[in-house]
């Protein structure tokens, strides 16, 4: 459980910068309340930018021990991300550079991907 004190300095997190910062800098440390701050980082990030760069940091130091946080990050980020502008860092970011050559397979085993793939790409018609 999140410490009320940690709780409202995140809560006052304008972006989601204060809290991905959080994560980055107490990572190992701060696993018993990862939910907690993957709640918090949700709330407060409205462009989805900080979302995205936790769910491949996240991914990138134990995807296994992330699993559902990054998948509740991922699909954060799909709703939030209305312009694109972040969404597609996460295809390389998570599935891999090789991506693109099993997009196929991906969009029939992982709905986060089929639902950004999708979304960059409408005319690939997966």
């Amino acid at each position: 459980m999140m410490d009320e004190e940690l709780r409202k300095k995140l809560a006052a997190d304008p972006d989601g910068l204060l809290t991905y910062e959080y994560i980055a800098n107490h990572i190992g440390v701060c696993d018993d309340i990862m939910h907690d701050l993957v709640d918090n980082i949700i709330t407060v990030d409205r462009s989805g930018q900080f979302v995205v760069s936790a769910a491949r940091y996240l991914s990138a130091i134990n995807r296994e021990a992330y699993a559902e946080d990054i998948k509740r990050l991922i699909a954060s980020a799909i709703e939030k991300d209305h312009e694109r502008r972040y969404i597609g860092d996460l295809l390389k970011g998570i599935w891999g550079a090789d991506y693109a050559e099993r997009a196929e397979e991906l969009n029939a085993t992982d709905d986060n991907f089929r639902r950004i793939y999708k979304r960059l790409y409408p005319a690939a018609g997966i």
